[in-house]
């Protein structure tokens, strides 16, 4: 019961302060679950961003739903998501209430523009730190240049250019005699 009980208040807490979604969480959770809590591993965080991206559902709550499932099972993961979603919606409750009120004034607006561009700057580093990770050879390299270019130019899924870039690599491992 105790470890349930610090999965929710772990993720509740991660969920209050985060802003920008899944990527912009992306180092936090990678310093709090890899690096301080050893939850997981830089592979597996990186696992859970990938089907968590092929999957209906927000990222960070998908990433909740892995970790806790993987520390408690089942209840794990249904312990860690309620943690996580738990404080942001009595925030989105209180904000939906005074927003109408408050959104044309010049501080509210400034203040919305700054947190876009922090959360850029989340983004970007969360980008680094999976490039560095993820791009370990040539064909990753070639993976993430078609699946670059293909996002940018055509409307293909994210989904199925996920699925796409795994049935490469597990061609590719097959093909190399599957020891690399």
């Amino acid at each position: 019961m105790k470890e349930l009980v610090n999965l929710f208040v772990t993720f509740a807490k991660i969920g209050s302060v985060t802003f920008g979604g899944g990527y912009a969480m992306l180092p936090v959770l990678q310093r709090e679950f890899v690096e301080k809590r050893g939850w997981a591993t830089d592979e597996e965080l990186m696992d859970y961003f990938a089907i968590g991206q092929c999957t209906p559902g927000i990222i960070a709550v998908n990433v909740s739903t892995f970790i806790g499932n993987k520390r408690k099972g089942v209840i794990g993961g249904i312990v860690a998501t309620l943690g996580f979603v738990f404080v942001p919606c009595i925030l989105l409750m209180i904000i939906a209430a005074c927003l109408n009120n408050f959104a044309e004034l010049e501080i509210v607006k400034n203040a919305f523009a700054g947190i876009r561009v922090a959360v850029c700057v989340l983004i970007l580093n969360a980008v680094e730190r999976l490039w560095k990770k993820s791009i370990v050879n040539k064909m990753a390299l070639f993976i993430f240049t078609v699946v670059f270019l293909l996002s940018l130019f055509t409307s293909i899924s994210p989904a199925i250019l996920v699925i796409l870039a795994a049935i490469v690599g597990i061609v590719y491992f097959m093909a190399r005699g599957g020891n690399q």
